[in-house]
This record gives structure tokens, C-alpha cells and sequence, in this order.
């Protein structure tokens, strides 16, 4: 047992909860309710599972599922974009990925290295799995706006 490795995935798992606080510019389906960070990689994850099958290509639904998942941890330090936004315009890669260091550094360097690489994998959206994994958090807010009859 390597409980030093243990303690900085305890130290990794305790850091983002901080995720749950993160809230967003959308809201939940048919609600006034923003969700928050947590919410919203969770139904990413569910999404993924069950619309695998309408993407054209073979794509590795585990690497898909671990970006939507940690995509949005970098929010903890770096704060939450809103999709729209106009000012910000996703510009705020620098300060994302010195986030994703930080946070995902808490890790045992084997997987700091997998999470940095998989985070920077979604973020450059050359891969058919970060190009799925990006089109399921684009129809996420897209859904909610539409069963909200819009309003984000």
C-alpha cells in the first residue's frame, strides 16, 4: 500500500467538491434553478453514454467520459465562461491551464500527467473524442435554453 499516494487522491478528491459551488449562467430543464459545474459534467457523462451511438465514428467513450468530467474543474481557480459570452469570448485558456496544473498537480504524478493531458486533449479539439465530448457540452445549455423557452 502506498498511503502517500492515497492521501493526494484524498487531497484531489476533497479539492473538487469545490465544483458544486461553481454556478452557471443556465438553468436546470424546465426550472429557474442555475445548476452548477457539478450538475452539468454529470449530465454530460449521461449524455455520452446514451448518444454514443449516433456519432459517426468509433470513439473511446471512457477518454469521452473522463473529459466531460474533468473539463470543467479547471472553474474552481479559473472561474466559469459563459457560452455566449461576448467580453470573455473563451480567451482564458492561459488561466485555465494554470489551473489544470494546480488542481490536477494534487494528483500522483502519473495522474496529474493522464488528467493535464486528456484536459488539453478537450480544450484543442483536433480528436473525434474531444470534438464528441465538445458537441454534448454545446447541446447541454442548447437543450436547457430551449426547454426553458430561452432566458440564458
Amino acid at each position: 500500500m502506498q498511503p502517500e499516494r492515497l492521501f493526494k487522491q484524498i487531497a484531489f478528491i476533497k479539492e473538487i467538491d469545490k465544483i458544486k459551488y461553481i454556478k452557471r449562467k443556465t438553468k436546470l430543464f424546465d426550472s429557474d434553478i442555475h445548476e452548477n459545474d457539478a450538475e452539468h459534467s454529470w449530465h454530460l457523462a449521461m449524455m455520452t453514454i446514451v448518444l454514443a451511438e449516433h456519432t459517426n465514428e468509433d470513439i473511446d467513450i471512457l477518454k469521452v467520459l473522463k473529459m466531460v468530467l474533468i473539463h470543467d474543474i479547471v472553474e474552481i481557480d479559473a472561474g466559469d465562461t459563459f457560452i455566449f459570452d461576448t467580453q470573455k469570448n473563451h480567451s482564458n485558456t492561459e488561466e485555465e491551464l494554470i489551473a489544470a496544473k494546480r488542481i490536477f498537480g494534487l494528483l500522483p504524478k502519473d495522474q496529474t500527467i493522464e488528467l493535464v493531458s486528456i484536459w488539453l486533449e478537450f480544450e484543442e479539439k483536433r480528436t473525434k473524442e474531444a470534438k464528441f465530448a465538445h458537441a454534448m457540452d454545446r447541446l447541454e445549455p442548447i437543450l436547457q435554453n430551449i426547454s426553458n423557452n430561452g432566458g440564458s
